[in-house]
């Protein structure tokens, strides 16, 4: 079989080799970036038959995972010399004699591609020719996985990819989220293209980029080497070729936008599950007391939590109103989830047969993404900056990206594009590449983290019968300016068949959204016996392009002279990210989003009563457009000292939108390191910093923040789990390997004893004050803990490291700044307090290893380090290695600019 597909592959075409054109460059070799694996995401069905046979990858398919995964061990000696062996030199350009391939898919554009890492670099006469060599160029590096996120943006994963749990549960939550019909993902293009001169520049580059993507459809499939994944799903024949990959277009691009808009650039929701839980505590304490504990944990502004503004500037958002209005809080029991599927089936239809790829039988079972993406939403970023002030040369230093998970290929894509308007290196998300998302200029860079401000809310709205009769909870129509409007339902009839890559049995359902004029429904419930429809209205919601115009502007080396400029750029993108920007002179930082303004009655954290005067100011329900906060009210700041962030809070007076911004945080982690670099008159290089970002990668922030207060509980003890725990403390607290690629962390018995302590100690700490009722509840809101167990690297973002710290501090009789209402431990009593912890960490110390790591994803029972392991997710033929924990961007940069236009 493979003899024969080797025989009618044609390589594709290549033209002369040629140098790459000179443009200008203010980096001067000291700007540097990494995304692993590799920068090349396209195998043939033939490569992916090698690969699993003999363990091979096509070239560039996993050449940066090495240096990646490298630095963990390597950063203690960095010297600014070593950078480049654990990043790529991010310069403009391809130096003379690294051109490794040469191709003009169209006479206004030539694609460039390194010999290092085969990244493209993408040069255009014309603007059109630019922006058609960047879709030319995705889909030869990511045609597979775009494909994929244009399926999975409409909720129609499973006809394309098989009906694993995990593909069906996939399209069911993007569904759920943004249920557009083709009409609305059509006027949302239409919409930009008439906003202004601007926004009509946007789409056309769009459709040029798409443009390019189907020019390589076509050539690829004529030459037979497409992506294998299609042969594997059933779509082409392996012999002769039959079957089609399907053309892209424009409303594709909405469908992705608005797949990684609510991925990485959305916040807030969750307002009914709060409701339950604050209702629960209530129900415990008592309205009035239940009140203040609720408000103790929801950490909404809490003085104790670190901010990346940090110079004195308050920025007040979303914050609750002293006597709140308007909440339609449900009746206890009486929530149940709207349905989404219905009229399941199972089919009797035959596997789609492929000759000779019984190798790869069912490499897709587990799903082509995981299924609990948006469920489980792991990373979100990190940003390190130092000012000029504070650094050895005198200029800005930054280290900088954004943590997207692990993925094989990657979700981001490396590029640099050089045509008319467009002057950028840096990483884009594959299907919506046609600019730099994050990455760098001719004298300037830009990351960005996930703010995760509030822009969603959820209203509850009055159900009524159409014939005047009884409403129940399933009614499909709502009161609205006084009549009963009937819902909008939006379907998707999916049917999926077996296949040799996908073996789930072949079936079919309806996907079935209900919307109102407040976006999809998310639950049923009674309030005060009335049956309501709870809704959930996002500020972006139909309005997924708008953001294109900041996007756009970064790009554009004319429109990008300042942080001034950088930062009025950013206000053009309405999700919700933080914006770092370093130039030779400034590091500036704003932070985005449609931020609508609400009634100053309104408690954004709970769900409120729709049509009733506690709507948005200026909402207009047919296009979902509001007043929103100015451009001034958006945190922003220049030149201080320093920034950091890893979705830790904006700036002092802006609410979280959920509960984990507490005293504790991951965010901690990189503060404290970069504080200490310029204390006493310390200066920074690349380095230095880059060292910071990546011990702070392996700290356990468990053992680094909470560790030393339930050791103070403790008090003195030669207990052997309490010396463990002492000495690995003392040692820093890292979860780190012994040596590069021992598979064996040091301190590994401290490890274990923290990871099985943690969720007894929160449990035994929490649950007699709060009942189990409550406790659950809160529970469901808030996970208690966030290992690196996912592995995804991103750990320690969410859970209850700061419920434990305060309420420790507090039973020692610590100064507290926004206590939690109430003390847990022990009841507030120190000496059962010490008591519930030893009691717990006895039983933590008992725990069986195959019990703390149960194994599975590919790790044996009671293995520690595989575990915690970074494994990426296969989203084509082509797997890799783990690598060893860390909790670092998947894309990162590292730059210092020497000189500015």
């Amino acid at each position: 079989m493979t003899s024969a597909l080797v025989a009618v592959t044609i390589s594709p075409p290549l033209a002369t080799a040629t140098a790459a054109p000179v443009v200008v460059d203010h980096c001067l070799s000291q700007c540097s970036d990494i995304v692993p694996p590799g920068q090349n995401g396209n195998a043939t069905v033939v490569d992916i038959l090698a690969h699993k046979a003999f363990g091979t990858r096509p070239k560039h398919a996993d050449d940066q995972l090495g240096r990646y995964d490298a630095l963990a061990k390597g950063y203690p000696t960095l010297t600014t010399e070593k950078i480049s062996s654990f990043f790529n030199d991010a310069s403009f350009g391809v130096p003379a004699g690294q051109v490794e391939s040469t191709r003009k898919p169209r006479a206004d554009v030539t694609i460039i591609r390194d010999k290092a890492t085969g990244t493209p670099h993408i040069y255009g006469t014309t603007r059109s020719g630019t922006t058609f060599g960047a879709g030319y160029a995705a889909a030869q590096d990511r045609l597979f996985l775009m494909d994929v996120l244009r399926r999975v943006g409409r909720g129609q994963l499973t006809p394309f990819a098989g009906g694993a749990p995990a593909n069906q549960q996939l399209e069911q939550d993007f569904f759920a989220d943004a249920p557009y019909t083709e009409a609305e993902l059509q006027r949302q293009i239409d919409a930009a293209a008439a906003s202004g001169p601007l926004g009509a520049q946007a789409m056309a580059d769009a459709k040029s980029y798409v443009e390019g993507i189907n020019q390589y459809i076509s050539e690829s499939y004529s030459g037979r080497y497409f992506p294998g994944e299609y042969v594997l799903l059933g779509h082409i024949d392996a012999i002769t070729n039959a079957g089609r990959i399907a053309p892209f277009t424009l409303t594709d691009l909405t469908v992705i936008t608005a797949v990684i808009g609510a991925q990485f650039g959305g916040g807030g929701g969750g307002e009914v599950q709060s409701a339950i839980a604050k209702l629960a505590i209530q129900e415990r304490y008592g309205v009035v007391e239940g009140e203040k504990v609720w408000q103790g944990l929801r950490s909404e502004d809490d003085p104790e939590h670190i901010h990346t503004v940090h110079n004195g500037q308050t920025f007040p958002y979303g914050k609750r109103p002293a006597n709140p209005r308007g909440e339609a809080l449900p009746d206890k029991g009486s929530v149940t989830p709207q349905q989404l599927v219905f009229d399941r089936k199972t089919s009797l239809a035959p596997a789609r047969t492929s000759p000779g790829l019984e190798s790869v039988r069912g490499i897709f079972d587990k799903g082509v993404l995981p299924g609990d993406l948006v469920e489980n939403k792991h990373g979100m970023s990190n940003a390190l900056l130092v000012s000029g002030a504070h650094s050895k040369s005198g200029h800005p230093v930054a280290v900088f990206g954004p943590q997207t998970g692990y993925f094989a290929p990657q979700l981001l894509m490396l590029q640099e594009l050089q045509g008319p308007g467009i002057s950028a290196r840096g990483a884009s998300f594959a299907g919506i590449s046609f600019y730099v998302l994050l990455g760098r200029g001719q004298d300037y860079a830009w990351s960005a983290t996930s703010s995760g401000q509030d822009i969603i809310d959820t209203y509850a709205l009055e159900l009524c019968s159409p014939s005047g009769g009884p409403a129940t909870k399933d009614s499909n129509s709502y009161l609205m300016g006084g009549q009963c409007i009937p819902m909008d339902v939006v379907e998707r009839k999916n049917s999926w068949y077996s296949s040799v890559g996908s073996t789930a049995p072949a079936g079919s359902y309806t996907l079935r959204s209900y919307r109102t004029k407040y976006g999809p429904v998310t639950h049923r419930a009674t309030v005060g016996g009335k049956p309501v429809a709870y809704a959930k209205l996002r500020s972006t919601y139909l309005r997924e392009l708008e953001s294109v115009i900041g996007f756009q502007e970064f790009n554009d080396p004319a429109a990008i002279r300042s942080a001034a400029d950088f930062q009025r750029a950013a206000s053009h993108v309405g999700y919700t990210f933080n914006w770092f920007y370093a130039d030779s002179k400034d590091i500036a930082y704003y932070n985005s989003g449609d931020n609508p303004v609400r009634q100053q009655t309104v408690d954004p954290g709970m769900p409120v009563w729709a049509n009733a005067g506690y709507d948005w100011v200026g909402w207009n329900p047919a296009t979902n457009r509001a007043t929103y906060t100015s451009y001034e009210q958006h945190p922003n700041v220049v030149n201080q000292d320093y920034l950091i962030s890893w979705n830790n809070g904006q700036a002092p007076g802006t609410a979280a939108a959920n509960l984990e911004r507490q005293s504790v945080h991951r965010g901690d982690l990189l503060d404290a390191r970069v504080r200490a670099l310029i204390a006493n008159g310390g200066k920074v290089d690349r380095a230095s910093l880059t060292k910071a970002m990546a011990e702070a990668a392996l700290a356990d922030l468990r053992a680094e923040r909470v560790l030393p207060q339930l050791l103070r509980v403790i008090g003195a003890s030669d207990a052997a789990p309490v010396v463990q725990l002492r000495q690995w403390l003392a040692a820093g607290g890292l979860r780190t390997e012994t040596a590069q690629g021992s598979k064996v962390y040091a301190h590994a018995d401290a490890i274990r004893l923290l990871d099985a302590w943690w969720p007894l100690l929160v449990r035994a700490e929490f649950e007699p004050g709060l009942g189990s009722a409550a406790y659950a509840e809160l529970t469901r809101r808030i996970k208690i803990d966030e290992t690196p167990a996912s592995h995804q690297g991103s750990s320690f973002q969410v859970g209850w490291w700061g419920y434990v710290h305060k309420d420790l501090r507090a039973v020692l009789g610590d100064p507290v700044a926004a206590p939690l209402g109430k003390k847990f431990c022990g009841n507030g009593d120190l000496n059962r307090c010490r008591q519930v912890l030893l009691d717990t960490l006895n039983q933590a110390a008992a725990t069986p290893k195959e019990q703390v790591y149960p194994g599975g994803g590919g790790c044996a029972a009671d293995d520690q380090w595989c575990s915690d392991a970074i494994i990426h997710n296969a989203l084509g033929g082509i797997t890799q290695a783990p690598i060893s924990f860390q909790n670092r961007p998947t894309f990162q940069q590292v730059v210092e600019f020497p000189s500015h236009r």
